[in-house]
């Protein structure tokens, strides 16, 4: 048994000595197997330190190469002026190389960039074939320089040097100019904007009293009118669009029911004033104020410009969302891009409505003479029109008007007769 035990244990042993001679062996190998330094290692080693302490201490190692070249050339000793000199220009050199990189890009814009490297590629290009002009002619060098042209091309460079800088005058004064045309603009709008802020304020104390009611009497009418119509014509197209969305949101475009006596407006119990479009009379009539008025690009969404006169008014591209125009005369407005959702062009159904008129009084249940004025109206590319104001357009519009309207006008008369 004893023998067994002994025979059964030996191949263990074996075993384990075995493995602990390969990871012995395994040792060996790695430890010779690591690399030794190489000479070009070193090197790099050596110039990445080098670089390290030109970058660390940059003043004091050209201020020091400064000093060697003053010794040198004191002593009268070439060489150590010329190491000195060297030193201070590759340091300086190296110190300077990426500050020239990003002083490049910061001062010169990206489409000039090639511009500037063509013209000295050009220059550099023409002084070589001036200079090797005569290179074919007999003489102890093969190559000679063509003094003469080399002085021509150096006049023709100064004058072009003079061009380029009256050419770079000429360029600050054109931005000193955009400069003083924005800052003047931008001045333009804030004293406009100012202006306008007067004129609300001025509306509000005239026809509000003292507990915050509409009290408008026929003269203090008359003077917001007249302050209205002074300041809408000599503002721009936002400045009008401002003062008319001010108007309509404070209701004094609206045609307000009225005691009969008084004259005050009356209000319809729920916290606003009773409308009346029969009968009832605005704070501010518009009248002829917007008449070839310039309003494009301008938002006038939920705006109330009924009755107004918009003969020959230029609304192209504004947005009309909600926007009130039944009974306004848009004659030969331009409407051209116009957004018209929710737009009124009249009362009642398109089918009955028909345009304002001088004599007959508005209908505004069945729509008879509530409707815009759009004779000869230019209804190019308008956005998201309906049904009924494309039918109420072309029936009402005219041939001109027709022929602008998107979708056309197939199987709708032309009730105009013109």
């Amino acid at each position: 048994m004893n023998q067994e035990s002994n025979t059964a244990a030996s191949p263990q042993k074996n075993e384990s000595t075995v493995e602990q001679a390969e990871v012995s062996s395994q040792t060996s190998q790695s430890r010779s197997a690591s690399p030794t330094p190489s000479p070009a290692a070193d090197e790099v080693a050596v110039r990445s330190q080098t670089l390290s302490f030109v970058q660390r201490y940059p003043s004091a190692i050209v201020l020091g190469s400064i000093v060697i070249a003053i010794v040198g050339l004191a002593f009268d000793s070439l060489w150590l002026a010329l190491t000195g000199s060297l030193a201070s220009l590759l340091v300086s050199l190296v110190l300077l190389l990426p500050s020239w990189t990003k002083l490049w890009t910061h001062l010169v814009p990206e489409p000039w960039r090639k511009l500037i490297i063509a013209i000295l590629g050009l220059l550099a290009a023409a002084t070589g074939l001036l200079m090797l002009s005569t290179s074919n002619q007999q003489g102890a060098r093969a190559i000679q320089i063509n003094w003469d042209a080399v002085g021509a091309l150096g006049e023709i460079v100064g004058a072009l040097g003079q061009i380029a800088i009256a050419i770079l005058a000429v360029y600050v004064a054109w931005q000193q100019y955009v400069i003083s045309r924005d800052l003047t603009i931008q001045q333009n709008r804030i004293t406009q904007q100012q202006t306008i802020d007067a004129y609300f304020q001025g509306v509000s104390d005239l026809t509000i009293n003292d507990e915050g009611l509409l009290e408008d009497w026929p003269q203090e009418r008359a003077i917001a009118e007249g302050r209205t119509a002074a300041i809408l014509s000599s503002v721009d197209a936002a400045g009008k669009a401002k003062i008319i969305r001010f108007l309509s949101q404070s209701r004094l475009l609206t045609p307000l029911k009225r005691d009969r006596r008084l004259g005050r407006p009356i209000l319809d119990g729920t916290g606003g004033y009773a409308e009346d479009r029969a009968y009832g009379t605005r704070v501010i009539d518009l009248g002829v104020m917007l008449a070839a008025a310039n309003l494009e690009h301008t938002d006038l969404r939920w705006t109330d410009l009924s009755d107004a006169n918009m003969v020959r008014a230029n609304l192209s591209h504004s947005d009309l969302v909600k926007a009130n125009l039944a009974r306004s005369i848009l004659y030969e407005a331009n409407l051209a891009g116009v957004d018209l959702k929710g737009t009124r062009l009249f009362y009642g159904t398109a089918e009955r409505a028909t345009p304002r008129s001088r004599t007959d009084p508005p209908n505004y249940q069945t729509g008879e003479y509530t409707g815009a004025v759009v004779e000869d109206a230019d209804f190019t590319d308008v956005q998201r029109m309906s049904d009924a104001q494309r039918y109420y357009c072309c029936a009402w519009g005219g041939e001109k008007t027709r022929k602008t309207i998107p979708g056309g006008c197939e199987g709708i008369p032309n009730r105009l007769g013109r």
